[in-house]
Parts: structure tokens; C-alpha cells; sequence
């Protein structure tokens, strides 16, 4: 009974120790955050820094299909290359040896030529060349603006506007070409007649506008349209599509084109339709006006 009215006696132990805020867990933990963002903001000084070829050059490094052809430096992630060219990443003393090293001699070709000569003559080519391409650009944007105005001429101009149709302007490797074309019901010539009617006039009349904006000279050529069912080109037609151009001619000059610019004055009869499936149509019965590529017409004085 004694044994039974004991009273029970709990006793609760506390274990010490370095947890909490107390401890030092958290400075590690701190050190690696530190230290990633230290290589993070690393990481962007470079991706800064370097130039597109490096950046590759970092990219197939790390590519796990990479391997790398050389064991040199020039192998490596920045190809042997420094990441600025002046300050603490300079690319070393070869700019410095560079300055001290003497000039390379004047090497004599086996034609007597020096190697020096030979790169001024290289020089002026290539600077010949540039300003023909320069000049070339130059045409090419004027026959662009040319054919522009032209077409804003026809709509602008209601007595020209339904005869759009009839003017078909584009660029070949003789120049800007311009071309009156014979549609169903509205030809540029009465009926073997040489003389253009009065709509053809109203467009040659444009036309000299625009070809006294260049200097180019001008070739004048006339096409008339096969007969149809005729297996053999008439031999009327010769004459008579040179007549028409010779016609166009006149009307130009009339406009004010000088008689100088007109190189040649052809006609071509159907020889070359403008319509190849159907040589019948009235489509192939054209003038076509080309200013051409060339040194424009210098005045003798």
C-alpha cells in the first residue's frame, strides 16, 4: 500500500545544442548564395563583353557534341582571342611589336613590277569599279523614278487615263523600255497606215516628257503582228514598222527630244512578237521607246 501512494516523480531533460539563430549553418548557406550570384553577374560581364564569334565559340564549348579540333589556345573557348583590345585585356604585345616591326621590302615581280605597284593598280580598280557600281545604282534608281512619274502622268491626265492600257513600261538589259501597245479596238495606227492616230500622239507626247528628265539616248523599234493563218511574215511589214517608228520619231522631236539622242530607228516587222503563243494578236503591234544604258550624248564644244 505504501508502494502504491508513492507519487511518480516525471523528470524532463533538455538537450543543448548549436541550433537556431545561434548556430553557424546559416553562414554556409549564405556563402553559396554569395557565390552564385558572384558567377551570375560574372556570367553577364562576359556575355557583355564578348563579341558574336566568341559567344559561338563559348556555345560549342559547352555542346555536348563538341570536340575540340586543336589543343592550342586558338582551340579553346575565345579561339585564342582577347576580350577587349585596350586596359587590363589588352591582346598582348603583338600590337607593340607590330609598330617596332620594320616595313616588308619592295619585292620586285619577275615583269619588272613592284609588289606595291601592283597593289595601287589593285586600288584604282577596285575604286573604279565602286564608282561604275555607284553609277549603275544611280541609272537604276533614275529609270525607276522615270517609269513612276510616267505612270502617274497617265493618271493624273483623264485623256490619258483610259489609255493606260495601251503603255507597258519595264526594265531589260538595253534599259527602260517603253512600249505603246495595240489592244482589241484601240490600235496606235490606222490600219496600214505609218501615221500614228491622235491617242498615239497624246502618249509620245507623255512619253517625251519623261525621256527629256534623262540624258540617255533613246532606241526607237516597231513590231506589227503576224497575219493570221499566214505561214510567212509579209514583207510589207519591214517597211511599214520602220515607217512607224520613224513616225514616233517625228512626234518625240515635235515634244521636245533632241534630234541627237535618237541612236537608231529600226522595225522589226512580227520578227519578235510580244505574244509568242499568238503572233496574231493585236498585242504584238507596238512601238517600243528604250533609253539605253550608256554614257549619255556629250555636246561637241
Amino acid at each position: 500500500m505504501a508502494k502504491q501512494d508513492a507519487p511518480i516523480i516525471i523528470k524532463k531533460i533538455k538537450k543543448g545544442g548549436g541550433g537556431g539563430h545561434h548556430g553557424g549553418a546559416w553562414k554556409v548557406a549564405y556563402a553559396d548564395f554569395v557565390t552564385a550570384m558572384m558567377a551570375f553577374f560574372l556570367l553577364m560581364w562576359l556575355i557583355n563583353t564578348t563579341s558574336p564569334e566568341q559567344k559561338r565559340g563559348v556555345a560549342d564549348y559547352f555542346a555536348p557534341t563538341n570536340v575540340s579540333q586543336t589543343t592550342s589556345g586558338s582551340g579553346g573557348i575565345l579561339g585564342g582571342q582577347a576580350l577587349g583590345q585596350d586596359g587590363d585585356k589588352n591582346a598582348g604585345t603583338m600590337s607593340f611589336i607590330d609598330q617596332l616591326a620594320p616595313k616588308a621590302p619592295d619585292v620586285q615581280d619577275p615583269d619588272g613590277q613592284s609588289s606595291q605597284a601592283n597593289g595601287k593598280a589593285a586600288n584604282a580598280s577596285d575604286a573604279d569599279s565602286d564608282q561604275e557600281t555607284d553609277a549603275q545604282k544611280r541609272e537604276q534608281m533614275a529609270f525607276q523614278s522615270a517609269a513612276e512619274s510616267l505612270r502617274q502622268a497617265l493618271q493624273d491626265m483623264p485623256e490619258l487615263a483610259e489609255l493606260s492600257k495601251n503603255i507597258l513600261v519595264d526594265q531589260t538589259p538595253e534599259g527602260l523600255r517603253i512600249q505603246l501597245i495595240d489592244q482589241e479596238g484601240r490600235s496606235m495606227f490606222d490600219q496600214n497606215s505609218a501615221q500614228p492616230n491622235d491617242r498615239a500622239k497624246l502618249l509620245l507626247r507623255a512619253v517625251a516628257k519623261i525621256v527629256n528628265k534623262l540624258p540617255n539616248r533613246i532606241s526607237i523599234t516597231g513590231h506589227t503582228s503576224a497575219s493570221l493563218g499566214a505561214a510567212t511574215q509579209n514583207p510589207r511589214d519591214w517597211a511599214l514598222s520602220a515607217a512607224r517608228a520613224d513616225a514616233a520619231r517625228a512626234v518625240l522631236q515635235s515634244a521636245g527630244v533632241d534630234q541627237d539622242r535618237i541612236a537608231q530607228i529600226q522595225g522589226k516587222a512580227a520578227s519578235e512578237p510580244l505574244y509568242p503563243d499568238d503572233p496574231s494578236l493585236a498585242g504584238n503591234r507596238r512601238i517600243a521607246i528604250v533609253l539605253l544604258r550608256e554614257a549619255p550624248v556629250l555636246p561637241q564644244n
